[in-house]
């Protein structure tokens, strides 16, 4: 057997392994990509008409989102703009708890309630990241395929080279006829769609593992001259005493922040889990992108500012290796090159979608049709 044939036996025998995964996962992408936009077609009620009155501070936030659900954790407060609605998150990891309390910034009224583990998008995410199987066995799968997907674009690539370089034009052009027959039409369709997708569905592919294995986002991280911690650390406090001149100086957080970041589209205050553990606050600069937010802690004594030595802190601080890690979400959904990127990764989506049919088919078409012929 020739090197070739080899690489072909691979790629044949990996594809038709993980072609159902890689399918649901690639479809279920393409829905996901404009979540945000088709989300705010429906999304008026978090919207509200601004009065020349205090907002809510985040402990009362907090003391009204706790009133509708007593027994859950309060994973954080979004204050946006002054016409928006407070947005106090739920989140519970076991049971798996996910909602969101809208309430008037002024008054408090409660507008909505939404749950983010039912509806569409909520479905699509779970198709996506396990397939909708338990997630302990779904994201092991998905994981593993789509790695061994890196794996079949690298091959595709290698087998859909020429031989001669007359043949180059017949690899890179539907070269159709009124005679061609569908075996050859979808042969055409596998490896010229295969070639003109590959670099951006790699890049796709690659963004998604490595938000699945840490060991992949180290090894990129240290490769490209990175020296902090690439997880999440929430630094401790500084103080052991509470500031009595301020009642409850979390307050005082927000309006403080609100005043240092006037362009900012919102901040996102996480309110600790014990006594020792600082706020911190999620500042987001950009509309649709999260690589360039800052993450930024305060001691919950006295609202001194707290480095940690994560990748994650202001981002005017982050190095070239640091940007690289924080892009990756963004890479991954297109939201990096805007609404252009969006669409090119829905469509490099969809396309990637089809190479598992049409690699089934030229499968089946070589070895059913030969056996009944």
């Amino acid at each position: 057997m020739t090197f070739k044939k080899f690489v072909f036996q691979l790629h044949k025998i990996l594809g038709l392994a993980t072609g159902l995964v890689v399918f649901i996962v690639a479809i279920t992408g393409c829905c996901w990509a404009f979540k945000d936009e088709i989300e705010n077609l429906y999304s008026d009620y978090k919207k509200v008409a601004p009065q020349k009155a205090p907002i809510l501070s985040p402990t009362k936030a907090k003391e009204l989102g706790k009133k509708i659900f007593p027994t859950h954790t309060v994973h954080g407060t979004l204050f946006k703009k002054e016409d928006d609605a407070i947005e106090v998150i739920f989140y519970d990891a076991e049971p798996e708890f996910y909602q969101s309390v809208f309430l008037n910034p002024y008054s408090g009224k409660v507008i909505q309630i939404d749950n983010h583990l039912s509806g569409f998008f909520a479905f699509i995410l779970k198709g996506h990241m396990r397939l909708w199987l338990p997630k302990s066995i779904g994201e092991q799968v998905v994981g593993v395929s789509i790695l061994i997907f890196i794996l079949i674009i690298c091959s595709g690539f290698f087998l859909w080279l020429p031989k001669k370089r007359k043949n180059l034009k017949q690899r890179l052009t539907f070269d159709w006829k009124k005679t061609t027959r569908w075996k050859r039409k979808n042969f055409d369709l596998h490896t010229v769609v295969g070639f003109y997708v590959c670099a951006l569905a790699f890049i796709i592919a690659f963004t998604g593992s490595m938000m699945s294995y840490n060991w992949l986002k180290y090894v990129v991280y240290q490769s490209t001259g990175g020296e902090k911690e690439t997880s999440f650390i929430i630094p401790q406090n500084q103080s052991d005493s509470v500031d009595r001149t301020v009642k409850v100086p979390m307050d005082t957080l927000i309006v403080k922040l609100a005043l240092e970041h006037p362009a900012a589209e919102s901040f996102e205050l996480h309110y600790p889990h014990t006594k020792e553990e600082s706020i911190y606050v999620e500042i987001s600069n950009s509309k649709g992108i999260y690589y360039d937010s800052d993450f930024r802690f305060f001691d919950q004594n006295t609202l001194k500012e707290i480095e940690t030595p994560s990748i994650y802190g202001k981002y005017e601080n982050a190095k070239v290796a640091d940007k690289i890690q924080r892009m990756n979400y963004d890479i991954h959904i297109g939201a990096i090159g805007g609404i252009a990127g969006k669409i090119i990764a829905f469509l490099v989506s969809l396309l990637t979608a089809s190479l598992p049919v049409t690699g089934a088919l030229l499968w089946y078409g070589r070895n059913y049709k030969r056996k009944k012929k």
